[in-house]
């Protein structure tokens, strides 16, 4: 998928935190996820006469997650995205990559009227987003610090392992195209994001503690 090589940084130095863990004791509290999906940017974060389709293929979501009670926690996670123009624009593909540190709320427990086996997590917090045009426009490169926020519903397969559908919503702070031309296949706007995936338990309990 033509990773830049700051992804391959960023997947390099998470896949090495996840490592080390699993070197550690179960007592670490850890959570690793992967999860795959769609994602839809807004239209606002083109120039004028660009767009993008309204779902895009693929989304990769990668995480490490650690918690500190059983209801708060913390995660690193990477995301990889990639869309592209909507018939009637001109032609553009876009890679748009991003690190994020989040904390994390476990809210199930403030949810008694769900089943046992599904729970409801919240994380939000901040990083940064590498945003590459293929193509035509491959100097149009960005970087931008960012917000997402998002919620989490998992269901318990077994003590150690659960699938879980994820929606995030990823706010990029980024400036004005200037000149407009620097912003011809590139994006700086925003980004929803829907995946589903799995998440693994080192501890071998649903809430890590």
């Amino acid at each position: 998928m033509n990773l830049p090589f700051k992804t391959y940084s960023l997947v390099a130095a998470l896949f090495l935190l996840i490592s080390i863990a699993f070197a550690q004791n179960d007592n670490q509290r850890l959570k690793f996820q992967i999860a795959f999906g769609v994602n839809s940017p807004s239209q606002s974060g083109f120039v004028d006469g660009f767009s993008s389709k309204g779902i895009n293929f693929p989304t990769i979501n990668l995480g490490a997650q650690y918690m500190f009670k059983k209801e708060f926690g913390a995660k690193l996670d990477f995301g990889f995205n990639r869309f592209s123009n909507e018939s009637g624009s001109p032609e553009f593909k876009v890679n748009y990559t991003r690190i994020n540190v989040q904390g994390v709320y476990d809210a199930t427990f403030i949810m008694s009227f769900l089943p046992d086996r599904l729970a409801v997590v919240g994380h939000a917090g901040p990083g940064m987003s590498f945003v590459k045009p293929l193509g035509n426009y491959p100097d149009n490169k960005l970087s931008y610090f960012n917000v997402m926020a998002g919620f989490e519903v998992h269901y318990d397969v077994s003590p150690r392992f659960s699938v879980y559908a994820d929606t995030s919503y990823i706010a990029g702070f980024a400036k004005d195209f200037d000149p407009v031309t620097e912003g011809y296949g590139s994006f700086n706007g925003n980004l929803l994001t829907v995946t589903v995936g799995v998440s693994v338990s080192l501890s071998g309990c649903r809430y890590c503690d």
